[in-house]
Protein backbone atom coordinates (compact mmCIF):
# COMPACT_ATOMS: atom_id res chain seq x y z
CA UNK A 1 0.00 0.00 0.00
CA UNK A 2 1.00 3.52 -0.73
CA UNK A 3 0.94 5.62 1.91
CA UNK A 4 1.82 9.21 -0.24
CA UNK A 5 -1.57 8.47 -1.75
CA UNK A 6 -3.37 8.79 0.97
CA UNK A 7 -2.38 12.14 2.91
CA UNK A 8 -4.68 15.19 3.15
CA UNK A 9 -3.88 18.30 5.07
CA UNK A 10 -6.17 19.01 8.20
CA UNK A 11 -8.31 21.57 6.07
CA UNK A 12 -9.56 18.81 4.08
CA UNK A 13 -10.71 16.66 6.69
CA UNK A 14 -12.19 19.51 8.41
CA UNK A 15 -14.08 20.25 5.35
CA UNK A 16 -15.39 16.91 4.04
CA UNK A 17 -15.07 14.60 7.58
CA UNK A 18 -18.32 12.94 6.66
CA UNK A 19 -17.03 12.02 3.59
CA UNK A 20 -13.47 11.23 4.66
CA UNK A 21 -14.86 8.79 7.48
CA UNK A 22 -17.34 7.05 4.83
CA UNK A 23 -14.17 6.45 2.26
CA UNK A 24 -11.97 5.23 5.18
CA UNK A 25 -14.75 2.73 6.38
CA UNK A 26 -15.43 1.69 3.37
CA UNK A 27 -11.82 1.13 1.65
CA UNK A 28 -10.61 0.56 5.21
CA UNK A 29 -7.78 2.28 4.13
CA UNK A 30 -5.71 4.97 6.82
CA UNK A 31 -5.60 8.16 5.97
CA UNK A 32 -2.39 10.36 6.91
CA UNK A 33 -3.58 14.08 8.00
CA UNK A 34 -0.47 17.12 7.65
CA UNK A 35 -0.99 20.21 9.44
CA UNK A 36 1.79 23.10 8.25
CA UNK A 37 2.81 20.26 5.59
CA UNK A 38 3.79 17.36 8.33
CA UNK A 39 2.28 14.86 9.10
CA UNK A 40 0.76 14.18 12.19
CA UNK A 41 -2.05 11.77 12.69
CA UNK A 42 -3.42 8.76 11.01
CA UNK A 43 -6.88 7.94 10.85
CA UNK A 44 -8.09 4.43 10.27
CA UNK A 45 -11.52 2.76 10.06
CA UNK A 46 -12.49 1.12 14.27
CA UNK A 47 -12.62 -2.19 12.62
CA UNK A 48 -9.18 -1.97 11.19
CA UNK A 49 -7.55 -0.38 14.29
CA UNK A 50 -9.13 -3.54 16.43
CA UNK A 51 -7.56 -5.97 14.61
CA UNK A 52 -4.41 -3.77 14.52
CA UNK A 53 -4.45 -3.79 18.35
CA UNK A 54 -5.07 -7.90 18.44
CA UNK A 55 -2.08 -8.49 16.39
CA UNK A 56 -0.18 -6.10 18.10
CA UNK A 57 -1.13 -7.75 21.22
CA UNK A 58 -0.18 -11.49 19.52
CA UNK A 59 3.52 -10.29 18.69
CA UNK A 60 4.11 -9.07 22.58
CA UNK A 61 2.47 -12.50 23.94
CA UNK A 62 5.01 -14.24 21.10
CA UNK A 63 8.14 -11.88 21.77
CA UNK A 64 7.30 -12.31 26.37
CA UNK A 65 7.26 -16.42 25.07
CA UNK A 66 10.77 -16.17 23.08
CA UNK A 67 12.60 -13.84 25.65
CA UNK A 68 10.70 -17.05 28.41
CA UNK A 69 12.16 -19.43 26.04
CA UNK A 70 15.80 -17.29 25.77
CA UNK A 71 16.17 -17.39 29.41
CA UNK A 72 15.63 -20.52 30.20
CA UNK A 73 12.37 -20.07 32.08
CA UNK A 74 10.23 -23.50 30.38
CA UNK A 75 9.08 -26.70 31.34
CA UNK A 76 8.56 -30.27 29.86
CA UNK A 77 5.12 -29.85 28.32
CA UNK A 78 4.34 -33.12 30.03
CA UNK A 79 5.23 -32.29 33.34
CA UNK A 80 2.42 -29.37 32.77
CA UNK A 81 -0.31 -31.62 31.17
CA UNK A 82 0.20 -33.85 33.72
CA UNK A 83 -0.35 -31.32 36.45
CA UNK A 84 -2.58 -29.32 34.51
CA UNK A 85 -4.95 -33.02 34.36
CA UNK A 86 -4.42 -33.69 38.31
CA UNK A 87 -5.94 -30.03 38.97
CA UNK A 88 -8.95 -30.43 36.93
CA UNK A 89 -9.14 -34.38 38.32
CA UNK A 90 -9.84 -32.31 41.97
CA UNK A 91 -11.96 -29.67 41.32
Amino acid sequence: MRYSSRVKPISYLKANAAEVLTHIAEQREPLIITQNGEAKAVLQDVASFEETQETLALLKILALGNQDLAAGRVKPVTGVVARLRAKRATA
